[in-house]
């Protein structure tokens, strides 16, 4: 009897993880991800500047759910990635000449040698 209720109890978990995983959808979010190489001569507070005001603008543009900037591996001779999460496409074109972007860009721009933008949905 103890075999018997271990089986179905086992069972039970098997089927409910099956229907977790089928029940999940893909988000639609959009992930901008930028890779980044700095100016010559610039400064490690002026990287700061403009990281600490890229991590600032979800609270300017109400589209943006997270910010992520601590590059844990870069490659391509890029010196950070950034990566910036939208509610949807949508979001990310309101983003786009929106007030919070050209504030965020009076730091970042001036020292942004080159970058190159990923934009991921599904």
């Amino acid at each position: 009897m103890k075999k018997l209720l271990l089986t179905l109890a086992f069972a039970g978990l098997v089927a409910l993880g099956a229907t977790t995983v089928s029940a999940q959808v893909a988000p639609k979010s959009v992930i901008h991800v930028i890779t980044v190489s700095w100016k010559a001569g610039t400064t490690p507070e002026q990287i700061k500047a403009a990281l600490d005001g890229v991590q600032a603008l979800p609270a300017q543009f109400k589209g943006i759910t997270h910010v992520w900037t601590k590059s844990m591996k870069v490659q391509g001779g890029k010196a950070n990635a950034i990566v910036m999460e939208f509610v949807n496409e949508a979001a990310l074109e309101g983003y786009s000449g929106s007030e919070a972007q050209k504030e965020w860009y009076k730091t970042y721009l001036p020292i942004r040698e080159q970058s190159t933008t990923f934009d991921i949905t599904n």
